[in-house]
């Protein structure tokens, strides 16, 4: 498992690295080329060249979180925040391992579509078989696929129609400015309602334990303190954390 989980992150780091040079090469496509000059310049190219090279760094420090967006990240670390709220535990796990757990997981359930956009859009590319905009494009379809196949109607229609394209009858017209914040969305209320699912058994152990607490008198006694034990005690009872995960996993192939 081990190697696996290896393999798969040396596959798919290089691959999004090379996703987010690709968006940022083919937005800059058109574009002449920068050029740092030391002595200076008394035109107004120079300038020009100056804020091109500014937004080409902005979009490459934004690129990470764009891609995050586009894959199963969102509603992983959503859910997982869930989980820790519902425990009671506000700093454990840390964050760093949750977000380190919901990025592994969004690589293993991501690599059909990474090992897709290596064998279609990268290695082409690479090898000189397609043009720049080519390897673009073929790196965007099957994300856009992903996202289809997640995104619910409702969100579609609501940014199709806040864009006037509510006429569009093929999925290939959808324009990917309004798929992505639907896709997030979609992303979003999915989350929530696995966390709402997630926080009734422990809601009902929270309620328990108070109206114990108050009807032997111990009013003073926070309840959440005598809860948390056996909230813990029941989560590592039933495996809680390979029943989230499983949960996660399942709903992105369903």
């Amino acid at each position: 498992m081990k190697r696996k989980v290896l393999k798969i992150v040396s596959v798919a780091l290089p691959i999004i690295c090379i996703i987010s040079w690709l968006i940022i090469s083919a937005s800059a496509a058109d574009q002449p080329g920068i050029s740092v000059n030391i002595n200076g310049s008394d035109a107004n190219p120079g300038t020009a060249q100056s804020l091109q090279l500014l937004f080409l760094l902005t979009v490459l420090s934004l690129a990470p979180s764009i891609i995050l967006m586009m894959t199963s990240f969102t509603r992983i670390v959503v859910v997982m925040s869930f989980v820790r709220t519902g425990l009671g535990l506000q700093q454990t796990p840390p964050n760093q391992v949750l977000i380190g757990l919901s990025l592994f997981l969004t690589l293993f359930i991501m690599s059909p579509v990474v090992t897709q956009v290596n064998k279609e859009a990268y290695q082409p590319f690479a090898a000189g078989k397609i043009t720049q905009e080519q390897a673009v494009d073929a790196a965007l379809k099957p994300m856009r696929t992903f996202m289809l196949k997640q995104t619910s109607t409702k969100e579609m229609q609501l940014f199709l129609k806040l864009s006037n394209k509510e006429s569009i009858k093929n999925y290939d017209d959808i324009p990917t400015e309004a798929l992505i914040p639907a896709f997030v969305l979609s992303e979003l209320k999915k989350a929530f309602i696995m966390g709402f699912m997630i926080l009734i058994p422990f809601l009902i152990i929270d309620m328990v334990v108070a109206s114990t607490l108050m009807s032997m008198g111990m009013i003073m006694v926070p309840p959440s303190m005598i809860s948390l034990p056996f909230k813990l005690i029941l989560f590592v009872v039933v495996d809680g954390w390979s029943l989230v995960v499983k949960t996660l996993v399942v709903s992105f192939t369903t």
